[in-house]
């Protein structure tokens, strides 16, 4: 498995044990962790509390720049229309993925986020590296709330 989607998969097993939807985040740039965050909504009442918008945050202040060229993300779940168009205003160049969202429509949305358009340049890679144990603890989440 890939070194960078485990520690996202450490995120969201954190949020799992605080009551949240298991989503976790970790943003890499020249081979190291700048940033690594969980989903936290219920936690902060937040809706914008999402693992990739926490760990942008993160990554904006240890850079001191908004600005996250020559970065890549890896995320547990497919992002959400509002964390793709974080992702791509912060100049993220690749969005590696555990699991497919189920939610076709936001995902239809989210590649239309991804592609270029002549305000922002497009993500250049986004790969599916499959994980198991991420889809188990999303079904297992969701299969509890129901």
């Amino acid at each position: 498995m890939n070194k960078y989607m485990e520690k996202a998969i450490i995120e969201a097993k954190k949020a799992l044990k605080k009551g949240e939807v298991p989503v976790g985040a970790v943003i890499v740039k020249n081979d190291k962790i700048i940033a690594r965050a969980h989903n936290q909504k219920e936690k902060k009442k937040n809706v914008i509390a999402h693992a990739e918008m926490i760990a942008l945050s993160k990554a904006f202040k240890k850079i001191k720049n908004w600005r996250l060229n020559e970065t890549s993300i890896y995320i547990t779940l497919y992002p959400c229309p509002m964390c793709a168009s974080a992702i791509q205003q912060a100049r993220i160049e690749n969005v590696f993925y555990a699991v497919d969202t189920q939610d076709e429509e936001a995902k239809r949305i989210t590649n239309l986020i991804f592609k270029e358009n002549k305000n922002n340049k497009s993500i250049k890679k986004i790969t599916k590296i499959e994980n198991e144990e991420a889809k188990k603890m999303l079904q297992m989440f969701f299969q509890k709330k129901r």
